[in-house]
């Protein structure tokens, strides 16, 4: 019998303005993600001695679940303000940190990604009730070893990696690479990476069964000399799947309850879930490892080279943009700054600005194609249009 710990993970990401459109045009799919959402708490309520889930939920989404006219229009299918009541159940849920806006971090300019991190922690300071996160997801798996220092700065004790990218600096052999947490070290900080098992991962966004899961994990984890941390991570709220109404179905009754019944009645060949800070505290992390910068893998893109994001003139072409104009926006808070302006309103201009182009590096505004790339243009065009009202006050 193995002793497998299970972590699941699940990412919820709605862009700025997108589930709102969808509610207000009475698409049918506003109502599938909203209830996809709702469902998860709900699923967990009958296993709250064996359930454990960890959940990413961006702070854009995070800002329309709380945003009192979404919830008015939203009441009759999911009762928000009681969801965001429900995920602050600790005892099966723990809220992992992220990027407010979504955007893929080694794609934006450096400068921003305080700003970025410290926004999410703000909001979901506030809605969560607690002072701290100690895991991060990074928006799309999105990683790159300069961003440990950042991580460090937010107070992460851990962040997720895709097991594509990770290599080992100690040598050690692949169940260990995969299925244990390591160090990770970049600028003098270090920060403990848990790896997601990707072709796990690819079997829980598809469809599985608890069986095939057990038999799979045995196979996968059978030459361990120490308690395994297995991983998957997927998105919550998007593909049938997820989605689909009917609990026999979907992945919570099809898959994850007959899994906590194993468990329950030790059919599960030893595998549980867990937290992951529960296996750190019990185990720590195990030797140094590297982290090639790359994203997970989305439909046909492994997630190298971030070609899902980057693959045409657009894309490129609003990416670079966002550079520049990010820039911009800093340099003018220096020069207000170094000349120890007092006043208001250049200040309320300046972060208009910051904030338009925080809310341009929105992960869909490249992954969706040339349509969705004027959505990054447009906010670009505000921040542009704010920075030349503020010149005027220098």
């Amino acid at each position: 019998m193995i002793d497998a710990q299970f972590a699941l993970v699940l990412n919820l990401h709605q862009p700025p303005g997108n589930l709102e459109g969808m509610l207000q045009r009475g698409d049918w799919a506003a109502k599938e993600i909203l209830w996809a959402i709702d469902r998860i708490p709900r699923a967990l309520w009958d296993y709250e001695d064996v359930g454990r889930v960890h959940l990413s939920v961006s702070g854009t989404l995070l800002e329309t679940l709380a945003d009192p006219k979404f919830q008015h229009d939203a009441y009759g299918i999911v009762d928000c303000g009681s969801l965001l009541w429900h995920l602050q159940n600790t005892r099966i849920i723990q809220i992992l940190g992220t990027a407010y806006y979504h955007p893929v971090l080694p794609l934006i300019p450096a400068q921003d990604w305080d700003e970025q991190l410290g926004r999410w922690l703000g909001i979901a300071r506030h809605l969560f009730n607690r002072p701290e996160f100690r895991g991060f997801w990074p928006p799309e798996m999105g990683f790159c070893m300069q961003l440990i220092p950042t991580l460090r700065r937010a107070g992460y004790r851990y962040v997720l990696v895709d097991s594509e990218h990770v290599e080992a600096v100690t040598p050690m052999r692949w169940e260990e690479l995969r299925y244990r947490p390591h160090w990770a070290r970049f600028g003098g900080e270090e920060i403990i990476v848990v790896v997601r098992d990707r072709e796990l991962s690819d079997a829980q966004e598809s469809g599985l069964d608890a069986g095939w899961f057990i038999q799979e994990v045995g196979a996968r984890t059978k030459f361990c000399d120490f308690p395994p941390l297995v991983t998957t991570a997927t998105d919550g709220d998007n593909g049938g799947w997820f989605r689909n109404t009917s609990m026999p179905n979907n992945f919570w009754g099809c898959f994850y309850h007959d899994l906590l019944e194993r468990v329950r009645s030790k059919q599960s060949a030893g595998i549980r879930p867990a937290f992951i800070d529960d296996y750190l505290d019990a185990h720590g992390a195990e030797g140094e490892v590297r982290i090639r910068t790359g994203a997970w893998n989305t439909g046909w893109h492994s997630g190298t080279g971030f070609v899902q994001w980057t693959g045409s003139g657009p894309q490129r072409e609003a990416l670079e943009r966002v550079a520049q104009v990010s820039q911009a926006v800093h340099a003018a808070w220096s020069k207000a700054a170094g000349c120890g302006s007092d006043d208001s309103r250049l200040y309320q201009l300046l972060g208009d600005a910051h904030w338009r182009v925080l809310r341009a590096e929105t992960s869909c505004n490249f992954f969706w194609g040339d349509a969705w790339v004027q959505r990054c243009n447009d906010d670009l065009d505000v921040a542009c249009w704010l920075l030349g009202e503020a010149a005027t006050r220098f």
